[in-house]
């Protein structure tokens, strides 16, 4: 939950590194609270209201972060548009979120994993 947090606090911070397990704990929490509110939908019978206005809130946090831990690969954030090639892109772009930290520093900060 921490990591979460940690995402939600630097809501629109577009600058500086992510580490894979920051990204990768926000995407697993995203999904536990993405089927909870998928879960109340169906319980009010909202039609997907509760979950769509969850989706909007956590757009800009999720392509902040997602942004973030491509700095910390030493990829530009813009690289976030790879997405936009239909799966081909999304894809690559899932390779490219597994993949380790750029050892050192980088144009976009210090390791965070030296912190």
């Amino acid at each position: 939950m921490y990591w979460y947090l940690k995402v939600l606090k630097q809501y629109a911070d577009f600058n500086g590194r992510a580490r894979r397990k920051e990204y990768w704990m926000f995407i697993l929490f995203n999904i536990i609270f993405s089927a909870a509110a998928a879960v109340l939908d169906t319980i009010f019978g909202t039609w997907g209201a509760i979950g769509g206005l969850y989706a909007v809130l956590m757009l800009i946090p999720g392509l902040a972060v997602g942004a973030r831990r491509l700095h910390d690969t030493g990829r530009s954030g813009w690289m976030l548009l790879i997405a936009l090639i239909p799966i081909i892109g999304a894809i690559w772009l899932i390779i490219l979120f597994v993949g380790d930290s750029a050892s050192g520093s980088n144009e976009y900060g210090a390791n965070p994993k030296n912190q």
